[in-house]
């Protein structure tokens, strides 16, 4: 059998199914909305009875009701639904969950857009001439002991932390400093067990370039670092 003639079977299998397929068209469980055909609207009004938004801009509002409260308050209204078709109504009115974003600058600094600029075009300088360029970062501490943290794992029995996360618990720090190479897409972590000092910061760098830089930029004259303010 061809292939064509494979598709074409195919096909007439699917014609014979839809034929005779018992349930006519439309049968089975009816949709929320031919069930309570107002329930967008009422779902509209509780929600904008428990609705708080941010006096700079209108267009950002936030919901504190939960989708259990909202199928609580449906059902004061003759609407009886489930959570998840709450979640729903949630969506398709354009409501999501979020989190705080930690995006507004604290002040507003002089000629930002040209430090950019001029950061922009150091690296473009650096790249064309094969110079190395990185971006370097200390990520969030971890304390390392028997302390909760976030996340799962699959095991056969329970993982025991201690109750309270204080740091007098703690058996060390673990401090990583990310170096980003930029031109040939590679990351490397170190992993401090102290404080993120400029000492921290140097010798991290060292250990990136004697491992991973001269070996990779044999021919370099000079490095740029990319880097915020941060403690170290």
């Amino acid at each position: 059998m061809t292939q064509r003639q494979s598709g074409e079977e195919s096909k007439r299998w699917k014609k014979k199914l839809l034929t005779d397929y018992i349930r006519k068209p439309g049968a089975g469980r009816p949709y929320v909305d031919e069930t309570y055909p107002d329930i967008h609207q009422v779902f509209l009004e509780i929600v904008q009875e428990n609705t708080a938004g941010c006096p700079m801009n209108s267009d950002i509002k936030w919901t504190y009701l939960t989708p259990k409260e909202i199928v609580e308050k449906l059902a004061e209204k003759g609407i009886v639904v489930s959570a998840p078709i709450v979640s729903d109504l949630l969506k398709i009115h354009g409501f999501k969950k979020r989190k705080l974003s930690k995006c507004r600058t604290i002040k507003e600094v002089k000629d930002r857009d040209e430090q950019f600029k001029k950061i922009n075009m150091l690296r473009e300088r650096y790249v064309e001439e094969g110079e190395p360029v990185v971006s370097v970062d200390s990520k969030k501490k971890e304390p390392l002991g028997h302390l909760y943290r976030a996340g799962e794992v699959y095991t056969q029995t329970a993982l025991e932390v201690y109750d309270h996360d204080f740091v007098s618990l703690q058996t060390g720090l673990a401090i990583p400093h990310g170096i980003y190479d930029i031109k040939s897409n590679q990351a490397y972590i170190n992993l401090g067990s102290s404080h993120d000092t400029a000492e921290f910061f140097f010798d991290s760098m060292v250990k990136w370039w004697e491992s991973q830089g001269k070996h990779r930029y044999p021919n370099a004259t000079k490095l740029l670092i990319l880097c915020d303010g941060g403690g170290s």
